[in-house]
């Protein structure tokens, strides 16, 4: 691949654009790829938490976790889970626990597929010890200037 700048040039390039410019191309080829066995992204993390859980996650839990994820509010989360509810994927109990049904394992698998396939995409030519590297240098801008993140 060929870069935009030699290193010297790379040296004086923006942080925040080039971030930014990183989010728009990954996360917009993830939706885009999700939207076409379609899904969206946040009904994926629903799909996922409740998988991963030991016990069945109450609605609430999964809105509190997720709702973070990319700025997407409780609102949008909520939203999503009553689609999973609605397409058959997720049952909610009197409780609200929230639990996978067949249909729901058999489509996280397939959104799984792909999404290890995306990973492979957007990992090709980049060492683990770069990724490492990056996300570092990420966290580190994060910490500098003051912002919060964490995932999972």
């Amino acid at each position: 691949m060929e870069y935009s700048h030699d290193d010297t040039g790379l040296l004086r390039q923006p942080v925040g654009y080039w971030s930014w410019a990183a989010y728009k191309a990954t996360v917009g080829r993830t939706r885009a790829a999700l939207a076409g066995i379609g899904t969206t992204q946040p009904q994926c993390w629903v799909l996922e938490q409740i998988a991963r859980a030991d016990t069945a996650p109450s609605r609430a839990e999964v809105c509190r976790t997720l709702e973070g994820y990319l700025d997407t509010g409780a609102a949008a989360i909520t939203s999503e889970i009553d689609e999973t509810v609605a397409r058959g994927w997720v049952t909610e109990d009197a409780e609200g626990l929230l639990r996978l049904t067949a249909e729901g394992r058999a489509f996280r698998e397939k959104t799984a597929v792909l999404q290890r396939e995306l990973w492979e995409e957007r990992h090709r030519g980049i060492s683990d010890e770069e990724y490492l590297t990056t996300l570092k240098v990420l966290q580190r801008f994060i910490h500098n200037t003051g912002g919060r993140a964490w995932h999972e």
